[in-house]
């Protein structure tokens, strides 16, 4: 697919509940999967698309193998520090990632952490993104839905599909 012809997909990521304690995301991507693949596995690259254009990035770790270990904290303009972490269970690059995730500010942040699959289908360079989150309980799930994720995640994902254009872009 080429510039001229591609769909304005700004805001499109969808957001269901599977379960009581599971929410899917799915957005479509004019990219690779192999882009959107390293857009989410690479520091630099995660830095400028993950969270908000306005977010100061103090922390972007990323192990990338069975058993690594990842966290994401940044200042947002309030002040607020916010924090994600997590450990990668499975990875077939470029179609699945799984990994844990737990935000930092809840109390018993393992304990409660959810873990999210993400799964790539790419056909003529259009990719499909579905991420299954799944909590430990329905409490877990509507607090995440509650917490005006919907919001963040359509900003991240526009500049996600924005990074891995320009990966695909020759220079």
């Amino acid at each position: 697919m080429n510039a001229m012809t591609r769909i304005d997909r700004r805001g499109s990521a969808t957001v269901t509940t599977p379960s009581d304690t599971e929410i899917l995301i799915t957005r479509v991507f004019d990219a690779p999967a192999e882009l959107i693949f390293r857009a989410f596995t690479t520091p630099e690259l995660v830095k400028r698309w993950w969270g908000f254009e306005s977010s100061n990035w103090l922390v972007c770790e990323i192990d990338l193998r069975v058993g690594g270990k990842w966290r994401y904290v940044t200042s947002e303009a309030n002040g607020m520090e916010v924090g994600f972490h997590g450990e990668y269970r499975e990875i077939a690059r470029p179609h699945r990632l799984v990994s844990t995730e737990a935000y930092e500010g809840m109390l018993d942040a393992d304990a409660n952490a959810a873990v999210n699959t993400v799964t790539l289908e790419e056909a003529d360079g259009v990719t499909t993104m579905r991420v299954l989150v799944r909590h430990v309980n329905q409490w877990g799930r509507d607090m995440h839905l509650n917490s005006g994720m919907e919001r963040g995640m359509q900003v991240s994902y526009d500049r996600l599909e924005a990074v891995a254009q320009q990966l695909a872009t020759p220079r």
